[in-house]
């Protein structure tokens, strides 16, 4: 193993430390790591004190030391020889590596402005001071700024227009539900602890549990109803039910009427959405959607729990807000274990401003919508705002070449001969193989943060439980280094060590300060039971839930800058819940839909590096239909070739029921060269932003497919 530093806690006989998993979810969970006396981790496990994580974990973090001590780990900063990609390095001091990264960004700068410089950056690590410490940067240097624009556009969005505000009722009640409904996200394999406390509802109290999604995956295989619908029409669904709902009787009229806006309105605009209109929308029999409207109108505690993936499709935001609606049509909101939940962003109220500068930002510097970087790399006027060329990238938190739509674009943006890249990070990513200087990254048992559970209510410590290697970096080590460098290491916010960063925004948004958390290891956040269920008012001004949302100026945590404005047509989003035609229908030439679904041992591009989640795994394919797969004489394993305007690759095909005719599933986020011809499953999906305000609809593609030839 590459190192075996002493441990960095109080006291060396300590087995258990204490941290939260870092990665792109929204569980957050509470950790404890098992540690032996050489300061090395072992086994990590669910904190059974969070009453939220309870105990359970996903079994690719449980086993995290192998992703810690992998043998591929970068360790030394590394300068590129000959050409990109070519995969030739040198090995070069953490002070010459950020010597050149200043002097590329000055050389940038210098020849186009200081909007040729583009700090990127995601959600590889949640902790608030590692991801968001680069925009403090940014703004100090009036670089191009960074729109946000791959995750949570569309379901934040689209709840938002109907809630006022990005929260919801308390998601432990899932626990005390009489019906369960899992919407739009495969649970099991992305959110276990909605798991744990569904199981917890249909042990104690019966409950039975919903799962909607495209293909039956293993989520759906815990469902006592599972509803499987063609990729892009779960709006058409929703407002079935709301028919059935008004039509039998389980509309509570007396709480719309004090709640919701239009409730009339609604009923009316629903006339014509009847089961069977549904019913050849979205591939569900009659029989389902009046068994699930019968089920949920006669339970009154039926917990919503909608997800994110029904929302990446270029109608994701109405099918959010339709989805959303249903909740409130039942009244659902009254009740324990009642209501529907998406994300609790909007309870945290952290004030970030001094971590990141956001004080001293320059709001005529142009804003770069994330998803776009292909097209911003490769000299699109529209992406880049009419404004000069990107020619230096500073990558920390994401890998773009493997997880960016419209991967061909990327790809040839990255490999300019013009553009220089610096990437931060743990292993030799696809996006790292094209950079010139690439820099080794803590992770995060070796450095301190704080955390948010989007998926919950906490605030939670992550301290540093063990050391890293004397040769890797953190991200807040890059970011105040180059700023040094680059002369703006004065401005409000640098030179603050994590403690003092976390200390302050705590205390700057009312919590107290980082001495308490780390004594009591979170923070609960919860609204109490009124607030959570709106009970005295939705969050418009006038508290009352939009079934006519305002998509022209609505506001939502994603709405890009006044001076990006909307995004997409947003002239199309309906005026009431609607199936909208605004998702990649399958044609003649493209007669099936693909959905890029999340993989359960991977997370994005993240594990896919460690050889256990790798073995589970097996190797990138393609879920086909028996009836498909007969009609094109593919058999199960096949080397199939899948196609569409932007692209093609090919791919082994695993035939199966899991999904509908004329559906297509692909599991995971697999490294391109994983892939047969190098290329992964991003050269099929598109980048155009999808209305109203930004994303990338990866699960909204139309393709052809072919058994692959010879």
């Amino acid at each position: 193993m590459p190192y075996t530093n002493v441990m960095n806690i109080a006291s060396p006989i300590r087995t258990t430390g204490h941290t939260v998993c870092p990665h792109d979810c929204p569980s957050a969970c509470a950790l404890n790591v098992d540690l032996d006396a050489d300061g090395r981790i072992g086994r990590v496990r669910g904190s059974p004190d969070n009453s939220y994580t309870a105990g359970v974990i996903c079994a690719k973090v449980a086993r995290y030391a192998e992703r810690l001590y992998h043998p591929g780990r970068l360790l030394t900063p590394k300068r590129r020889k000959g050409a990109k990609g070519e995969g030739a390095w040198q090995e070069v001091s953490w002070d010459d590596a950020l010597d050149e990264i200043a002097s590329a960004f000055v050389k940038a700068e210098a020849a186009h402005g200081s909007e040729a410089v583009w700090p990127y950056f995601y959600a590889g690590t949640m902790g608030q001071v590692q991801r968001d410490s680069i925009e403090r940067l940014r703004h100090a240097k009036r670089y191009s700024g960074f729109f946000g624009s791959i995750c949570t556009n569309m379901a934040w969005t689209g709840y938002v227009m109907g809630t006022g505000a990005l929260r919801g009722p308390d998601p432990r009640e899932i626990a005390k539900a009489d019906c369960v409904v899992i919407w739009g996200t495969n649970a099991v394999a992305t959110q276990v602890n909605v798991m744990t406390h569904a199981m917890k509802a249909r042990k104690e109290r019966g409950a039975k549990i919903v799962v909607i999604d495209v293909y039956d995956n293993a989520t759906m295989k815990q469902a006592d109803l599972g509803l499987i619908v063609r990729p892009g029409t779960d709006a058409a669904l929703a407002c079935a039910v709301m028919h059935i709902a008004f039509r039998d009787g389980y509309a509570d009229r007396a709480y719309m009427a004090q709640y919701a806006d239009d409730p009339a309105g609604l009923e009316a605009h629903l006339l014509t959405r009847t089961p069977e209109w549904a019913a050849a929308i979205t591939g569900l029999s009659v029989e389902e959607i009046e068994t699930f409207a019968r089920l949920i109108g006669t339970t009154k505690k039926t917990f919503f729990r909608l997800g994110y993936g029904f929302a990446r499709q270029r109608n994701g935001s109405a099918g959010m807000h339709a989805a959303l609606s249903v909740a409130t049509v039942l009244g659902s909101w009254q009740y324990e274990g009642g209501g529907a939940f998406h994300n609790n962003g909007d309870i945290f109220r952290l004030n970030k401003a001094e971590l990141m500068g956001t004080s001293y930002a320059d709001p005529d510097i142009r804003m770069l919508d994330q998803s776009q970087i292909g097209r911003v790399l490769t000299g699109d006027a529209e992406a880049l705002r009419h404004r000069g060329p990107v020619t230096a990238l500073l990558i920390q938190n994401t890998n773009p070449v493997n997880v960016a739509p419209e991967q061909r674009l990327v790809k040839k943006g990255f490999l300019r001969d013009d553009l220089f890249v610096a990437v931060h990070e743990h292993f030799m990513t696809e996006t790292a193989e094209v950079a010139d200087i690439v820099l080794p990254a803590t992770m995060f048992v070796e450095h301190g943060d704080v955390y948010r559970g989007g998926g919950h209510s906490h605030i939670l410590l992550g301290p540093k439980i063990v050391e890293p290697p004397d040769t890797v970096r953190t991200n807040l080590f890059v970011i105040e280094e180059l700023a040094r460098r680059l002369g703006v290491a004065d401005r409000p916010g640098f030179g603050l060590s994590e403690y003092h960063h976390i200390d302050h925004m705590l205390k700057a948004s009312g919590w107290p300060g980082y001495d308490t958390l780390k004594e009591e290891r979170w923070f609960d956040c919860q609204p109490e039971f009124r607030q959570a269920h709106y009970l005295d008012g939705f969050g418009h001004a006038d508290g009352k839930f939009r079934f006519r949302p305002d998509w022209q100026n609505g506001n939502s945590p994603n709405k890009p800058p006044a001076k990006l404005g909307n995004l997409g047509p947003v002239a199309a989003l309906p005026e009431f819940p609607d199936q909208v035609d605004l998702i990649e229908t399958a044609d003649a030439a493209h007669p099936f839909r693909l959905a890029t679904s999340p993989a359960r041992n991977f997370l994005n591009s993240t594990f896919s590096e460690t050889p256990t989640s790798r073995e589970k795994e097996g190797r990138p394919e393609v879920m086909v239909n028996p009836v498909d797969a007969v009609r094109l004489a593919i058999a199960d394993g096949d080397v199939v070739r899948l196609g569409n305007t932007r692209g093609s690759l090919r791919i082994h095909a695993r035939v199966t029921d899991a999904v509908k005719p004329g559906v297509l599933v692909a599991e995971g986020l697999w490294p391109n060269k994983a892939h047969l011809d190098g290329e992964g499953i991003n050269v099929l999906t598109g980048a155009d932003a999808v209305a109203p305000h930004g994303g990338a609809a990866f699960h909204d593609n139309k393709v052809w497919l072919e058994k692959a030839a010879g």
